[in-house]
């Protein structure tokens, strides 16, 4: 990673993980969560700027991710392991609270992190992906609305075809996931009016065809070789056991949280998110929810022309509206 970050496994909640940190550990915590199919690395440009904004930064590689620690049962990896990981760092650094920071799956766990920890959070911003309270169990609503077609945390759910698939090539995978849903690849693309039959179909299945790297996005370079040897030689190692078994948790998530409402995220909140976002084309309404829910929610930045990735894609702007989140708080 750029700057001067040092990297170590920690033992946390029975586990450890390799952890990235940048800055004085004594200056007040900020925790940066990242998600699927992410490492710290997707963190490197975040790293430094805010270690020199006066923060001390703690990003893991999270449980079944590079070389932290990968248990083999599903349940391992539910939202309850994952903040409590994530509060355990905390304890190892000393640390009452800290700001909660998660991109993609990593938003989802902030957002748990808050709801079910609000004393270890003094702020949380969510990256991509909105809070949600869910009406029902997730998955069984899902079915509901997919039926037999296509949907990627639907065929999730199977234990063994989608890690067989995507780890077959991981650099492969790593290509195409990070090109399909940046800007560069959604913007323009027409959504298909029928999705195609559960059966046959994997997630690799639709995803366009790869310009030669380096992958360009409006501030530059997004990706290089260098970047995709990193997340290939992890996801060798790592398999996606791990990173595909945290979806199969979304039932359980749901369970665990029922009657834990809004109201208890009293703490600072924003919102990030890129204008090309597949999750916002999914999800149009997540901000207004976010406004009428979160009882501190201070508003929202929507990048232009950067898409899932968008701490990646367009860092220098992501920033910008990180620091002055982080600039407001008392």
């Amino acid at each position: 990673m750029p700057g001067m970050t040092t990297t170590q496994r920690i033992a946390t909640n029975g586990i450890e993980l390799v952890v990235h940190t940048a800055g004085d550990p004594s200056n007040p915590a900020v925790v940066l969560s990242h998600g699927f199919p992410e490492l710290a690395h997707s963190w490197r440009h975040q790293m430094q700027p805010l270690a020199d904004a006066g923060w001390f930064v703690i990003a893991p590689d999270q449980r079944g991710y590079g070389h932290s620690d990968a248990p083999t049962a599903i349940d391992a990896y539910g939202t309850d392991n994952l903040v409590a990981d994530l509060c355990g760092l905390l304890d190892h650094f000393g640390k009452e609270q800290a700001v909660f920071v998660g991109h993609d799956w990593g938003s989802m766990v902030v957002w748990e992190a808050a709801r079910h920890r609000p004393e270890r959070v003094r702020a949380v911003v969510g990256v991509s992906v909105p809070y949600v309270e869910w009406p029902g169990p997730p998955v069984q609503l899902m079915k509901m609305v997919y039926g037999d077609r296509f949907f990627y945390i639907l065929y999730f759910q199977q234990v063994g075809p989608p890690e067989a698939e995507l780890g077959a090539d991981p650099r492969t995978t790593m290509a195409k996931v990070l090109f399909g849903a940046s800007s560069a690849s959604v913007k323009g693309r027409e959504i298909p009016t029928e999705l195609p039959p559960m059966e046959g179909t994997g997630f690799l299945t639709a995803m366009p065809e790869l310009p030669t790297l380096p992958f360009h996005g409006p501030e530059g370079v997004w990706i290089d070789e260098a970047d995709l040897d990193g997340y290939t030689a992890e996801f060798a190692h790592s398999g996606f056991f791990g990173p595909v078994s945290w979806y199969r948790n979304l039932d359980a998530n749901a369970a665990r949280a029922s009657g834990l409402q809004a109201d208890r995220l009293s703490m600072p909140s924003y919102f990030i998110t890129g204008e090309d976002d597949v999750v916002a084309i999914m999800d149009p309404t997540g901000i207004e929810r976010m406004q009428n829910l979160l009882p501190d929610f201070r508003g929202a930045t929507v990048i232009p022309d950067s898409g899932h990735w968008v701490q990646q894609e367009t860092p220098a702007a992501f920033n910008v509206a990180l620091l002055d989140f982080l600039g407001s708080l008392d």
